[in-house]
């Protein structure tokens, strides 16, 4: 560990006022400020799978490449298959930044048809899934709205995640996280749900707009737990859903998914003057990202610029205009989940008026070690971009 980073002694949260946390198990031999948690369940791939449906997925596909997915000794860990018109088919697997290919030909015209007539029709979002499952399919269209390509992502029910985050649910405040796609967003957003629902013993409801976290048909998938589900009939629509759900249906936890316009960041501060915990995610990986986003900026306060008189300039040391923080968070935590089991934990108003003001805000490392057991660090040389 470089000198700079430094882990201090110091606490990134308050104590909660109401359930207090899980007991943390500390081994003796951990360093100081940190501090580990047993997963509820583990294995040799750290995670349970509990159901992955992954048959269902391989019907779509034609006959050769599902005969040779179901001899591949990696299928556990297979993350998507892409089917691209006059190209070889290509798997891809987790932990692996390259793919492989399924065959030497290419993906005819009459395949990708009999494969889309497996799936069935596909939503505003050109996404579709397989009903009773939490596989998700999203096609590329022509400039005729021809499908010549279809990428085939695996959905799986997993235990385990939740343990990263499962001592902030003990603080009733709304989470927003932020990643790459395919780092696990959608995972823990279900695996959230099921924990608030059953084990919490909270009105859960999700607005689910392209059926991912509750998986595809009328009955949501048993992952979600005793949580409920609203679907949204187009994704221009989730903002109405999202209201919709609170004003109708009194939910204490609203789970939203992809949180991207202008209409959902405002539905999303409506809700949390409300006084409802959200769970939700974001585009972008860091929170510089949000800060810098006009559109987003509002889920963590809003920046507005600021000018300083004379004597207020001398004494902060500054310029005269400044940004500024115009108001307080929706999401009073933020998460950047960098990879699986890599995450940074931000207060979210500490963090961006430091930021703002040129500083470097402590954060929480919440990761996982060889053991697959969770590890929460306080560091503070976060700048934005690393550790």
């Amino acid at each position: 560990m470089a000198p700079s980073a430094a882990r201090l002694l110091v606490f990134l949260l308050p104590k909660p006022k109401l359930t207090p946390p899980p007991p943390v198990r500390r081994p003796r031999r951990a360093w100081a400020g940190t501090a580990r948690c047993a997963p509820e369940t583990a294995a040799s791939g750290g995670f349970v799978v509990i159901e992955d449906d992954l048959s269902e997925l391989l019907q779509i596909l034609p006959r050769d490449l599902r005969d040779n997915l179901q001899n591949e000794p990696r299928r556990d860990q297979l993350l998507e298959v892409i089917l691209d018109l006059g190209r070889r088919p290509e798997a891809r697997f987790l932990g692996n930044t390259g793919g492989q290919y399924l065959r030497d030909s290419e993906i005819s015209q009459l395949e990708l048809e009999e494969a889309q007539r497996a799936i069935g029709e596909f939503g505003g979002d050109n996404r579709a899934g397989i009903e009773g499952t939490l596989h998700r399919i999203s096609a590329i269209r022509s400039r005729k709205g021809l499908v010549v390509g279809l990428t085939c992502r695996v959905g799986r029910a997993v235990n385990g995640h939740v343990d990263m985050v499962r001592d902030l649910l003990n603080y009733k405040e709304s989470i927003l996280f932020l990643g790459r796609p395919g780092v696990g967003k959608t995972t823990v957003m279900r695996e959230t749900a099921r924990v608030l629902a059953d084990e919490f013993q909270k009105r859960v409801v999700i607005v689910d707009t392209s059926n991912e976290i509750g998986g595809d048909g009328d009955i949501p998938h048993a992952a979600i737990g005793g949580a409920r589900r609203m679907q949204v009939p187009e994704p221009s629509m989730q903002h109405r859903v999202m209201i919709e759900a609170v004003e109708n249906h009194m939910p204490e936890v609203v789970i939203v998914d992809e949180i991207g316009t202008e209409a959902e960041a405002q539905a999303c501060r409506s809700i949390a003057e409300r006084g409802v915990m959200l769970i939700g995610t974001a585009h972008g990986e860091r929170l510089a990202n949000i800060i810098k986003n006009p559109v987003l900026s509002d889920l963590i306060g809003g920046v507005e610029t600021v000018t300083l008189g004379d004597e207020e300039a001398r004494a902060r040391r500054t310029k005269k205009s400044i940004l500024e923080r115009k108001a307080p968070p929706t999401f009073p935590f933020l998460i950047e989940m960098r990879e699986r089991h890599y995450w940074v934990t931000h207060r979210t108003e500490r963090s961006v008026d430091m930021l703002l003001h040129g500083k470097k805000p402590l954060v929480e490392v919440r990761k996982r070690d060889n053991e697959f057991q969770v590890i929460i660090e306080r560091w503070a040389t976060y700048d934005g971009d690393g550790l």
